[in-house]
């Protein structure tokens, strides 16, 4: 897949999925801009970046701001001239529980993240895509947005929310020349493994949710990585609003 001359944003690239995201499409030959609300590891990223060889910066961002996605973006235009691609991939979750004892708190920072971050991603990119008759957003969803996973109802509902507005602004941008795509990844080996199983991460509880994926393994953070590196390229240039699993066959 051939990214050169590209720009993307990828949001919460400092570590896990994102931080998988941003070397992939840096290696496609897209210059990089890591977004993270950790400022030091978004740093670290991007320096990493620029020891291989990329074209990568930083920036600090909370997505649930509309300050910051609004700087984000100018800081973007400011260092690279333009943007082609974003990547909503920050996220969070409650911990695994019953429903009923997730907080009030605790749902408003997963829909405020989860959710609110994807209307100002829409608020201040989408109107510099019409623009210029082009451009392309991958969400990083989650196979608990299509099927509900037992004590994470909530983020699962923030995740069906983010698949239902991909298929919603895809429609409604097909005609300006704006494709916007999701994955929905099964449970990664990430640092938030522990909050999605909601129990200590030992081998032996690993292996309770590995029983439910026909691939016999958890989501790496590369396979979520090339998939939305495929979905950016010009070759998946025919295909907006698909949601595409990766998730070893969890779906199915």
């Amino acid at each position: 897949m051939n990214l050169e001359s590209k720009i993307a944003i990828v949001t919460g690239g400092a570590s896990g999925f994102g931080a998988a995201t941003a070397r992939r499409l840096a290696q496609a030959g897209a210059r990089v801009v890591v977004a993270d609300l950790q400022v030091e590891g978004a740093e670290r990223m991007a320096s990493e970046l620029r020891d291989q060889g990329a074209q990568a910066i930083s920036c600090a961002v909370d997505v649930s701001s509309q300050a910051d996605f609004k700087r984000l973006v100018e800081h973007t235009l400011q260092a690279f001239s333009g943007l082609d691609i974003l990547v909503n991939n920050a996220g969070t979750t409650h911990r695994n529980k019953p429903a009923l004892e997730v907080t009030e708190e605790e749902f408003d920072r997963v829909y405020r993240v989860n959710v609110k971050s994807l209307y100002w991603a829409a608020q201040s990119v989408l109107p510099h895509f019409v623009k210029k008759g082009a451009g392309c957003i991958v969400n990083v969803a989650s196979t608990t947005g299509v099927r509900p996973g037992p004590g994470l109802c909530w983020y699962s509902g923030s995740k069906a929310a983010m698949i239902n507005l991909t298929k919603g602004l895809a429609l409604e941008f097909a005609r300006s020349g704006v494709r916007i795509n999701a994955v929905n990844p099964m449970i990664g080996e990430t640092a938030m493994l522990g909050d999605f199983m909601g129990m200590e991460d030992t081998p032996a509880n690993r292996e309770r949710f590995l029983q439910r994926i026909p691939l016999g393994r958890f989501t790496r953070p590369q396979d979520v990585a090339s998939a939305v590196t495929f979905l950016a390229s010009d070759e998946a240039s025919y295909l907006t609003g698909v949601c595409l699993d990766v998730d070893g066959g969890r779906n199915i």
